[in-house]
């Protein structure tokens, strides 16, 4: 039988805020109250018992029951831990995917894809000569980033991405997104760095059925936020 948050008493309620349960737990039980009717087929569920044993690497029965023992729950309830991101998955697509192409819509400039090579020093005029040296065709980019660059995309040859554009600083973003690839930039500063940086590739992001699943699930994040907000709320305060 489940219990419900409202039944625990003070004491179990404090003992959870004070190792930073309490939250984790409600927004737990929010989900799983909102997809536990997210029904499965025999086929769905055998897959996703595979998958589980795949990724833990559990080749036997006897595998699976010593995992499940580490971590002290019985059969049902590590069965639906098994079965949760697909029902997760089942109820977002029959709740939200309707919502999804109007949330990729406002998402969409930061879903889009870039790479971009990149070289940083703290010396402006260093900067300076490495831009001349690469826009004249003296050396190329992926060297002089490996001999000369300070940040971690000395480790990469400068290449930075494939990622979204907007893990980028805000300014380098904006230049990266009104730029075409192939361009090099002229060197400019970000706080104590200089950087130098060429567009390689920009992916505008489109609607498809993956992306389509992806914008059902941060809706559902969204819901379940706002829901733990209003559950915690109404909570006894320590």
């Amino acid at each position: 039988m489940t219990v419900s948050i409202e039944a625990l008493n003070a004491d179990a309620l404090a003992l959870l805020r004070r190792h930073n349960l309490l939250r984790t737990l409600v927004e737990r039980q929010v989900v799983d109250e909102a997809v536990e009717q997210a029904s499965l087929s025999e086929e769905e569920q055998k897959e996703a018992r595979d998958n589980f044993a795949q990724r833990n690497r559990l080749q036997s029965p006897e595998d699976i029951d010593a995992y499940r023992g580490r971590l002290g729950l019985g059969q049902e309830d590590f069965d639906q831990q098994i079965l949760r991101p697909y029902r997760i998955q089942k109820h977002c697509e029959s709740n939200f995917h309707a919502k999804a192409e109007a949330h990729f819509l406002t998402r969409k400039t930061q879903l889009d894809q870039v790479v971009y090579s990149l070289l940083r020093v703290k010396d402006g005029a260093l900067a300076r000569e490495l831009y001349l040296r690469i826009a004249n065709r003296e050396a190329n980019f992926a060297d002089l980033a490996a001999a000369h660059a300070q940040g971690y995309e000395r480790s990469t040859k400068g290449i930075v991405g494939p990622l979204p554009l907007t893990q980028a600083h805000p300014h380098l973003a904006e230049r990266l997104r009104t730029s075409s690839p192939g361009l090099l930039m002229e060197p400019f500063r970000i706080g104590e760095w200089w950087l130098v940086t060429r567009l390689e590739s920009y992916t505008p992001a489109t609607f498809s059925p993956d992306m389509a699943k992806q914008m059902s699930k941060e809706l559902f994040d969204v819901w379940v936020r706002e829901e733990t907000d209003s559950r915690m709320n109404k909570l006894p305060q320590a």
